[in-house]
Formats: structure tokens, sequence, C-alpha cells
């Protein structure tokens, strides 16, 4: 070849790399998408792209984003076509707050969620009896107190009637209070004389002393460890039906916030089966009443293992404080409805500061549990003296659930980045909600009730999740929950405290980018933005178009997850 011949060659191929690197820097394909993704209405949160028509997909990344036309040249010999027929495409999905093995577990159990009183419980254990005969344990879960009326625990005559020789054990939905039968009792040895567990209340009858068969707290692990553990294979079946179901309603990735580190490995086994179709963040439950040796080499093991984009354990969780509904929550006053009680804390401050300022030097993302005022403050007052001990630099430090906090505390979120990590359904203005929950707080600290809203207009960043099984993981409902702040019959007619309120822009962040954020992966997940992993969803509706109080009934059409079509809708 000539000197003019060799110019003309260099030329061309320095213009091919320039146009390459052009296209990749515009978000044009090279290649042909594996999966593209045509005419919806595709919500981004990208805020330099709000809006595009469709979606390219490579190698499980996402390399295009844009209209029809410019998407349509991606398509390849074997690119798979979606065609979102002017559905409204979002990202995937995050439940912050998730017990996933606990709530896999209860899909096969009896559900008392949405019973009216004792008497729909009943004809509920009875039906399951019937269609599980036997003598074997009755599991299961999803009452609350509401359902008992002026007794608001329940009693273990109840469970009696129907089964006196069959053990019953029946976890409340906020999974803090548990419910034997007389059988359940006496098989974990519990009688008048068994004394209180550390973080734990056997409550009894105040003329007999006899144990009444609900247990508070830490005293349901007298019972929980006389139950037969379920086998390997058990487990593996009830996740595989927990990720169908979850990605059913949407969801690409969970947080787990306790209950699944100690199986981190059946999720390893998932994923070298191709069975893994959703995103693990997987938090270490740290025990009170003080963190030991072993704890943090358990955390250093696991962490140093999984680490990627599928299994992450990389978190540590804490546990200050209980529940309002059975006066264990932490309150920085008496309860309204027991002045003798403020709840007490399963951590000593000083025990929890040292753990929580020695975790942080490891580097490790905090999650802490704290519902009553005093338990929030706990937090933010551990977070605030590791940063000054440790010094600054991003944490991503989360408090789970505050249902009430003080007013001089909301703007500390946002001092001190720290996120608030709440599940909106437990806001959930019901009889529960506004008859118990309300009435122990009382008026001014039920005034601060979930306060979501306050906590974001002071620069806190919110992440949504369900904590299920204590609630069902459809974040579809979760959302209109924080849009609305009513029952799906529209009650209270003003709303449960409506100055709380999100729209549903703030709602669907909330589940997506803020959620990566919270889980320190924004950089790679939560928008829909060439490089970021393909995970995204289409819907039935266009939730910002509609009645609010119809965002509950959203159906997910398909959910894709790292570039593959994980759930797709039945489309007869």
């Amino acid at each position: 070849m000539n000197t003019r011949g060799i110019r003309l060659t260099l030329r061309l191929f320095t213009l091919f790399v320039a146009t390459a690197l052009l296209a990749s820097a515009q978000g044009l394909i090279v290649e042909p998408a594996d999966i593209i993704v045509i005419h919806g209405r595709v919500y981004t949160e990208n805020p330099k792209q709000p809006w595009a028509q469709a979606v390219a997909i490579y190698k499980g990344k996402i390399t295009a984003v844009g209209d029809d036309t410019n998407i349509e040249k991606a398509r390849g010999m074997g690119t798979k076509i979606i065609n979102a027929g002017g559905k409204l495409v979002l990202p995937g999905l995050t439940d912050c707050h998730i017990h996933f093995l606990a709530g896999s577990l209860s899909l096969g159990r009896v559900n008392l969620e949405g019973a009216k009183d004792v008497a729909d419980i009943q004809k509920r254990l009875r039906e399951y009896a019937t269609e599980h005969p036997g003598d074997d344990w009755v599991l299961g879960r999803g009452w609350n107190y509401a359902m008992f009326g002026s007794e608001t625990l329940p009693n273990k005559k109840y469970l009696d009637e129907i089964f006196p020789n069959r053990p019953v054990f029946l976890g409340g939905y906020d999974g803090h209070t548990y419910w034997a039968n007389s059988k359940a009792l006496a098989l974990a040895g519990i009688t008048r004389d068994t004394p209180n567990p550390p973080n734990g209340i056997i409550v009894r009858d105040p003329q007999t002393g006899e144990a009444t068969g609900a247990l508070k707290e830490a005293a349901q692990g007298l019972v929980a460890k006389v139950i037969p553990k379920p086998t390997r294979e058990e487990e593996l079946l009830a996740l595989r039906a927990g990720m169908k179901w979850a990605n059913q309603n949407g969801l690409t990735r969970v947080h787990s916030a306790g209950g699944d580190f100690e199986i981190v490995d059946l999720f390893d086994e998932m994923r070298h089966r191709g069975d893994l179709s959703l995103r693990m963040y997987i938090a270490y439950f740290l025990n009170p009443p003080s963190r030991r040796p072993q704890d943090l080499e358990a955390i250093e093991a696991a962490h140093k293992k999984f680490h990627d984009e599928w299994i992450d354990a990389g978190a540590v969780k804490f546990m200050v404080d209980g529940v309002v509904e059975s006066h264990t929550a932490a309150m920085l006053e008496p309860y309204s409805d027991d002045p003798s009680s403020k709840g007490k804390p399963f951590w000593d401050p000083a025990n929890y500061n040292a753990a929580v300022a020695e975790l942080d030097k490891h580097g490790f993302q905090l999650f802490t549990h704290a519902i009553g005022d005093y338990g929030v403050r706990m937090a933010l007052d551990a977070y605030e003296n590791a940063e000054e001990r440790n010094h600054k630099r991003d944490r991503r430090w989360r408090i789970e659930h505050i249902e009430t906090v003080a007013s001089a505390d909301i703007p500390r979120f946002g001092k001190l980045d720290v996120i608030a990590s709440m599940q909106p359904l437990h806001s959930y203005p019901d009889a529960d909600t506004l008859d118990v929950w309300a009435r122990n707080v009382g008026p001014d600290r039920a005034s601060r009730a979930w306060a979501w809203k306050s906590i974001a207009d002071g620069g806190g960043h919110l992440a949504f999740g369900s904590d299920w099984p204590v609630v069902t993981l459809n974040p579809w409902e979760g959302i209109q929950t924080a849009v609305t702040r009513q029952t799906k019959e529209g009650t209270p007619a003003k709303g449960f405290l409506p100055e709380q309120r999100l729209t549903v822009a703030q709602a669907v962040e909330a589940y997506t980018l803020g959620a990566a954020f919270a889980g320190r992966r924004e950089k790679t997940e939560g928008s829909i933005e060439v490089g970021k992993v393909a995970d995204l969803i289409i819907i039935s509706q266009n939730i910002f178009d509609i009645n609010p109080h119809k965002i509950g009934a959203t159906k997910v059409v398909a959910t894709i997850v790292g570039g593959r079509l994980v759930y797709q809708a039945d489309s007869k």
C-alpha cells in the first residue's frame, strides 16, 4: 500500500473511533441491543432527561434512552422487542426495609391480615385446620391490636378453643408481640414461675400470674426456639416464591433489615442456579446489649465475600426500642394511656454509642430501628457522636421507622445527613393506628406521626419500604398511602395529618433514586440512564395522572432485572 493509501486508512480508522466514542458518549448503540422497550411513557428519574419513549439494553446495562426512532436503530437479529403500548415505564423499585425469608415463609402460613375481630380470626384458623389437619405447629401472623377491642392484647383462651392439643404461634402484624396457645407455652416450658428474658415480657394474668399467651419482644424467643426449623429445601422453595411475588409487584432490589444474613449462602446458591431475580442488600442484625468480637468478624467476613451488584452484605442493623402499641417503644415522656411507662431502650446509650462509633470507623453503613421519640434521639445522638470521633465523610446513616419524633430532632436529619427509612403503610390510618397507636402516644406526639414531609423539607433523605411481612410488600399501596394519608375508603375525610402528604413524584423517588442513595448505589441504580443497570418496570396505569386513591390498584405488566425479563403479566 502506498503512502496515500496508508494516510486514507488512518483517517478512516480515526473517524470510526471518534464516531464510536461520540456514540457511546451520547448513549447511542454500537452493538445491537439484547432488549429494547419501545412506545412507552418512560419516567427516568434523570433531571437532565425526565421523560423518554424507549430504552435499549445490552449485557444487563442501559445503553440508550430516547425516542422510538433512535432506539429502533438498536434492533438486531436477536433483539427482543417489548412494546410498552403507551404505558408508564419506571426504574425498578427498591424495598428499603424487608425481612425476606420471614416474608417468604409467611406465604404458606395462616394470614390474619384484615381480620375484623376475634371471631374472624377464629374462623380463619378453623379453615386452616380443615385444610391442614394434623398435630404439627400452626404458624402464622398478621393480627393487630385493634382486633381485640378493649383487651388490646391477645389471650390464649381464644386459641385453646380451637386447638386444645395442637401448638399455635401467631405473630402480630408488627413482629413485636406474639400469641401462643397453652400447648405452645407448655412445649416452651413457660409457667407462672418463668422469669422475663432480657428485653422481653411474658404477659401474665394479674390474678393468677399465669401466662396469658401474649409475649412481647424477646419473650417470643422462648417459644420460637422449640419450633422445628424449615429445611434448606423448604427455605429455597419459599425464597423462590417470595422473589416471584416481589418481581410481580415491581421490586428489583430489597434491603434486608434482619433475618437474611444467616442465609446469604442460599441467595448465592440461587444466583449460581440462575434463580436470583432480585438484588439483595443484607444487614447483619447486631443483638443488644453490646457488640461482641465475633460480630465484627462475621460482618467483615460476609462483606469480603459478598459485595457485588447482586448480593451485598455491607450493613449493620441495630434495634434500640420496640413498638408503640405494646409500650415497648422508647419515649421521652410517659405514654399517655399509661403514665407509669416510657418504654425501655434495648441498648444502654453508652454501649450503643460505642458500638456505633466502632462500626462506623470500619466503614459499615448503619441502620437503627427507632420508633419512639427517645429511640430516634438516641440514634441521632449516636450518629453525631460517631461523626465527632471519626470525622466527617459520606456515611449514609439510616434510621428505620421513625413513627414519632421530637420537633427539635426533625432538622437534625438534614444537618447530620441521616436517611429516614420509612414504611408508608405503617401510617395507614385504620383502627390500629387511630384508636390504639394514637391513644398510646397522645395528641402532641401523634401530631408528628410519620413526619416524612417535615423531615424531607428539613433536608433529610427519604427511602421507603414495607417491613414485609409486617405489611404487604406491594409498593403501590405504599405510594397511595404516602400521597393520600387515607385508607382505601378515603378516611379520615381530610387525611391523617394531611400536611405530611407527598406528591406522587416524591413517593416514587423514595422507592427508586432515593432508595438507591440509601443503599449507596445511586451511581449505578435508581434511574433510567445510560450506563446504569437495566432494572425497569412497565405498569398498568399512569400513576401521575390518575386519582391518587386508585394508585394501589396498579399492576405490573413487566419487570426487567439486569437486562433479563423476570416477570411478564398474562396478556389475557
